[in-house]
C-alpha cells in the first residue's frame, strides 16, 4: 500500500493469487521475455550513449520504443503501456544506484537481465478490466485469467501488476480509495521495537519475535547446498531453485502476516502511536556482528513502521516518531539518565530506585517524549505476555490483546 498526498487520496495495494491457463500463461512467459529483452535494449543503448558522452532521458528511450518494434516485431504482441513501464522500470533502477552512490556506496554499473530475471508486467491506467463478480481478469493481448478474489477490491482500479513468483503468478491490484476515519478511542501509546520482542508497548504488552527466517535458515540452509551441488541447465536444479524460491516465498508470506496484523491492531486502538525514529539501515552497517545484521533484516522494523504510517494515515490516527537517543537510558519515573549495555536487560534507577523491564521503560519514554510530557511517576508492571501464534490468529481487524 502507499499514501498520495494529493487531496488526502490513497492508494491501496491488493495482492491475490491468479491461475492463467496453459495458452494464457505461455503468453505471458512471451510477454515478460519480451520485456526482458526490451530493458536490456534500451539499457544497451544509454550505455552506448554514456561511452560517446551523450546524455540520454526518460524521453529519449521512450520514443525509442516504437522504433524497435521493426527490430522485434514481438513487441506488437505486449500492450502499449507494459512497454512504457519497462522504461519506467530502467530508469527506477538507475535513480536508485544512483542514491546509493550519493550515499558513498560502491555500486558498478547497471546489469542486463537474464533469462528467467524480468517478472513483472505493469497495467498502469489501462488495458486491464477486473470482473469481480465472476472472479475474472481480463488484460489486454494477454486474455481472461481466473483470480481468487480472498476480499473484495475497493475504489477506484489504476494500476494492474503482473508477478510471477516460481511456479506461481499473482496480480497486485492498485485502488484509489478515500481514507476511512475510524471513532476516537482517547488511548495513546508508545512503542519500543527490539530483538528480544518485536514490540513492548507502553500499555505493557510484550510482543513475541516471530524471526520467521532464522527459524527457517536449516531448512533453506540444506536447500541451498544441494543447489550448489546441482548442475548447471539440469531439471534438478530448476526443482531445487523453485523448491528454495517457494521457501523465501512463505517466510515473507508469513512476516508479511504478521505485520499487517499487529499494525492493524494499533491503529485500531489508539489514536496516537508514537515510535522511535530508528536507523534502521545504519543499524544494519554498524559492525561486524552477521547474526545480529541478519536478525534486525529478520525483524523487518522498516516494513513495521510503513504499515503503521499508512494504515495511521488512512484511518485519521496520528503516528508521531521521536528522535531514539537515550530513550533506553532514561529513566522514566525520575527522568535520570542510567548508562546501561545491550545486555542490560533490566532498568534499575539508582536514584530513585524505580525497577522494570528495560524496554518497557524504553516505551514509556517514547510516549513522554512524542506527547511532549515531562517525566511522571509511573507503576512497573508486569509485561503481558504475547505470542507470534496470537498475532497471526487475529482477523485484520483484530482487537487489541490487553489495555492498561
Amino acid at each position: 500500500c502507499r499514501i498520495s498526498d494529493e487531496e488526502g487520496e490513497m492508494i491501496i495495494s491488493y495482492r491475490y493469487p491468479i491461475f492463467p491457463s496453459r495458452e494464457v500463461e505461455q503468453k505471458l512467459v512471451e510477454a515478460l521475455d519480451t520485456c526482458r529483452w526490451l530493458y536490456n535494449r534500451l539499457l544497451e543503448e544509454m550505455n552506448k550513449a554514456r561511452e560517446s558522452g551523450t546524455t540520454l532521458r526518460t524521453y529519449d528511450t521512450q520514443n525509442l520504443i516504437p522504433l524497435l518494434k521493426t527490430e522485434n516485431p514481438n513487441l506488437h504482441k505486449v500492450y502499449s503501456k507494459v512497454l512504457q513501464m519497462v522504461n519506467y522500470t530502467l530508469w527506477s533502477n538507475i535513480k536508485g544506484l544512483s542514491g546509493l552512490k550519493k550515499n558513498g556506496r560502491k555500486v558498478g554499473h547497471l546489469r542486463f537481465k537474464g533469462k528467467g530475471w524480468y517478472n513483472t508486467l505493469n497495467y498502469n491506467q489501462s488495458g486491464f478490466k477486473l470482473d469481480q463478480d465472476h472472479s475474472i481478469l481480463k488484460l489486454s493481448k494477454i486474455g481472461e485469467i481466473k483470480i481468487k478474489l480472498h476480499r473484495k477490491v475497493e475504489g477506484n482500479i489504476k494500476a494492474v501488476i503482473i508477478k510471477r513468483e516460481g511456479d506461481s503468478w499473482f496480480a497486485l491490484i492498485q485502488a484509489e480509495q478515500e481514507p476511512k476515519q475510524l471513532s476516537e478511542t482517547g488511548n495513546v501509546v508508545g512503542l519500543d521495537v527490539g530483538l528480544a520482542s518485536f514490540v513492548v508497548d507502553s500499555d505493557g504488552n510484550s510482543v513475541e519475535n516471530p524471526r520467521f527466517a532464522e527459524k527457517a535458515a536449516t531448512k533453506a540452509k540444506n536447500i541451498q547446498k544441494k543447489l550448489s551441488r546441482a548442475q548447471k541447465g539440469s531439471n534438478n536444479r530448476r526443482k531445487l531453485v523453485d523448491k528454495l524460491d517457494k521457501a523465501h516465498e512463505r517466510i515473507n508470506n508469513q512476516r508479511a502476516d504478521f505485520l499487517h496484523k499487529l499494525s492493524r491492531m494499533y491503529v485500531n486502538r489508539y489514536d496516537i502511536i508514537c515510535a522511535e525514529d530508528l536507523d534502521v539501515k545504519g543499524l544494519k552497517e554498524k559492525g561486524n556482528n552477521k547474526g545480529i545484521h541478519r536478525n534486525i533484516h529478520d525483524a523487518s522494523w522498516s516494513r513495521f513502521m510503513f504499515m503503521l504510517s499508512y494504515k495511521a494515515q488512512s484511518a485519521g490516527r496520528k503516528l508521531i516518531v521521536v528522535d531514539p537517543r537515550n530513550t533506553s537510558q532514561r529513566c522514566s519515573f525520575c527522568g535520570s539518565i542510567v548508562r546501561k549495555e545491550l545486555s542490560d536487560r533490566v532498568h534499575e534507577c539508582p536514584y530513585c530506585g524505580f525497577s522494570s523491564n528495560r524496554d518497557y521503560n524504553a516505551a514509556v519514554n517514547i510516549l513522554s517524549t512524542g506527547m511532549e510530557q515531562p517525566v511522571a511517576p509511573i507503576e512497573s508492571k508486569p509485561l503481558h505476555h504475547v505470542s507470534v501464534m496470537q498475532v497471526l490468529a487475529m482477523k485484520w481487524e483484530a482487537l487489541p490483546f490487553r489495555v492498561g
